[in-house]
């Protein structure tokens, strides 16, 4: 189960829905190595009590990455990582909601009137000031 790592931080303003940010939250715990191929993940009931969520929120989360193939259950267990969990993640991310925020972040650019240029040196600018 989880490590020491990121707790979930349940954000009801957010446009994400509630059970979206549960699924987002253990793919990340995937990704970060907190949950590892075939390791146990934690029940809807744990989730429901450790965040004071609907249990049936908790679970629509788990389901969801269960029929994304990133979960597996084994009956009367509970719910588990898939083999091969992170990559399903990786490439879901890169194709999905990666790409998504560059279209946005270029037609953002296009409203504001941003080159080319302008916006590759914006995103170079952030990525050094990340390292």
């Amino acid at each position: 189960m989880q490590k020491e790592g990121s707790p979930l931080k349940i954000n009801p303003e957010s446009s994400s829905p509630i059970y979206r940010q549960v699924a987002d939250w253990i793919e990340e715990g995937i990704i970060a190595g907190s949950f590892p191929e075939n390791g146990k993940v934690y029940s809807q009931y744990q989730l429901a009590e450790l965040y004071g969520i609907n249990p049936a929120t908790a679970a629509k989360g788990l389901n969801l990455l269960s029929e994304e193939k990133i979960l597996y259950k084994k009956r009367g267990l509970g719910m588990f990582v898939a083999e091969g969990a992170k990559e399903t993640i990786m490439k879901k991310r890169r194709s999905g909601t990666l790409l998504d925020m560059i279209r946005e972040t270029v037609t953002e650019s296009r409203l504001l009137g941003i080159t080319d240029e302008e916006l590759i040196e914006l995103i170079k600018e952030e990525m050094e000031g990340m390292e």
